[in-house]
């Protein structure tokens, strides 16, 4: 089964754990039966690997995000990396020029897009694979899951078959609806439409090649800043007369705010926390060292992460973005491929900053034009290499480096350290990469 994962978004909903980028679906707060806590991305991509072990995985996402997917899935998942924004048919277009251009996957064969988020059960990934299998019949050019609506949403649009089989031919689409006109479209029998199909990737290539000017994935990919913005619904699925729906009624949830993800969690609090017997449906989550104390609460969400502190009222937490969107902020904590850093505190011309790095991972060697940098080592061992100069580290020692040396870490065990910058004008854009000098 070869299956694309749309990666985007900012996940701004979920502040203070989600940012600029670090979205909601690498945010590790579901519980593993080893105690362990995974992502939604680490639980979706376990889900198809116990389902099919085989399963191709392609995870269209922003360069932002690559790190991220890097860090909890290791280097072997295929990534579709869009330069910038364009909407979901140009990704859908990006990655499925990758599949065969790249990964010389066959255009005859059939491929399932779907978000990288769902709160599922494996049986949606079982029918991913029956979606994939009615896509290969070709008696239609796309083949939608139409998930069984559980209640009149208005966040969801509608699909409407012409029948009630189990396999149907669409009749029509509905955008969102109001709930008054959602139990009209259900007692239709309409399907919620989450956004997940099938479909031949020689199709999905003649589309592309029919809507935009380019040869192939590479000519695509350098362009990509050119194309219109246009969702995959505007450009295909509205002129496609020749769609089939495949009805779904397992569980399937989209955590998109406080309030549903905390639905979805198996415990009421993730990280130090603590709260009395008078406290009703609250929930903590915190990535601080600190604790966080609840008293007396009903119906309250508290979270806590090194970017900020939210408590809101569980239904009212829906609204949280437009006020993250008011102020500007920089972000304190990232996963990198490397591993992980944590801004620690942030002066005038200076900023200190906990660097984690996993074991057998490395920095890119490069250089700042504005600052100088001092690294502590804290525990683990390693080497860096400073203007081509190597030196073994170990707990407690001290590595400087002046503005414009060429430098990099390197961990043999888990390397942790101190990096405190220094100078006038500290940026994220100061920075040039190069090649190791040997």
């Amino acid at each position: 089964m070869n299956i694309v994962l749309l990666s985007g978004g900012s996940g701004k909903r979920l502040w203070p754990l989600s940012n600029d980028i670090r979205s909601k679906q690498f945010i590790k707060i579901f519980k593993k039966e080893d105690g362990t806590y995974e992502s939604m991305v680490q639980r979706v991509y376990r889900q198809i690997k116990k389902v099919d072990t085989d399963a191709t995985v392609t995870i269209a996402t922003s360069k932002t995000q690559v790190s991220a997917i890097h860090n909890q899935l290791g280097e072997d998942v295929g990534i579709s990396v869009e330069p910038c924004r364009r909407d979901t048919f140009p990704a859908i277009a990006l990655a499925t020029a990758y599949l065969v251009d790249v990964m010389h996957v066959d255009p005859s064969e059939s491929v399932v897009v779907c978000p990288v988020d769902p709160y599922v059960e494996d049986n949606y990934f079982e029918a991913l694979k029956e979606l994939s299998e009615q896509a290969d019949k070709r008696e239609a050019n796309l083949v939608l899951m139409g998930i069984e609506p559980t209640y009149p949403s208005k966040k969801y649009g509608y699909i409407i078959p012409e029948s009630a089989d189990h396999v149907a031919a669409v009749q029509t689409f509905k955008e969102k609806p109001t709930a008054d006109v959602a139990e009209q479209y259900i007692a239709q029998g309409a399907l919620w439409n989450g956004g997940v199909f099938a479909y031949k990737l020689g199709y999905v290539m003649n589309k592309a090649h029919e809507l935009m000017d380019f040869t192939d994935y590479q000519d695509l990919f350098d362009k990509y800043d050119t194309l219109k913005k246009i969702s995959f619904d505007y450009a295909v699925v509205e002129h496609e007369p020749k769609i089939q729906v495949v009805r779904f009624a397992g569980m399937w949830k989209d955590l998109g705010t406080w309030n549903t993800l905390t639905e979805a969690m198996d415990e009421s609090i993730v990280g130090r926390g603590m709260m009395n017997d008078t406290c009703k449906d609250v929930h903590i989550v915190n990535e601080l060292d600190v604790p966080i104390l609840a008293v007396g609460l009903q119906d309250v969400i508290i979270s806590a992460s090194p970017d900020g502190i939210l408590v809101s009222d569980r239904d009212a937490s829906g609204g949280i973005k437009p006020l993250i969107d008011s102020f500007e902020q920089q972000v304190m904590f990232a996963e990198k491929s490397w591993g992980n850093f944590k801004v620690m505190d942030v002066e005038k011309s200076s900023m200190t900053i906990k660097v984690t790095l996993n074991a057998g991972q490395k920095m890119n060697y490069h250089s700042h034009k504005n600052r100088d940098e001092v690294w502590v080592v804290i525990s683990g061992e390693g080497k860096t290499v400073v203007d081509g100069m190597e030196q073994k580290v170990k707990t407690g020692d001290v590595i400087t480096m002046s503005a414009g040396c060429r430098h990099t870490v390197m961990a043999d065990t888990e390397l942790k350290l101190i990096e405190i910058q220094l100078g006038e004008e500290i940026n994220v854009h100061d920075k040039q990469k190069f090649e190791m000098e040997y």
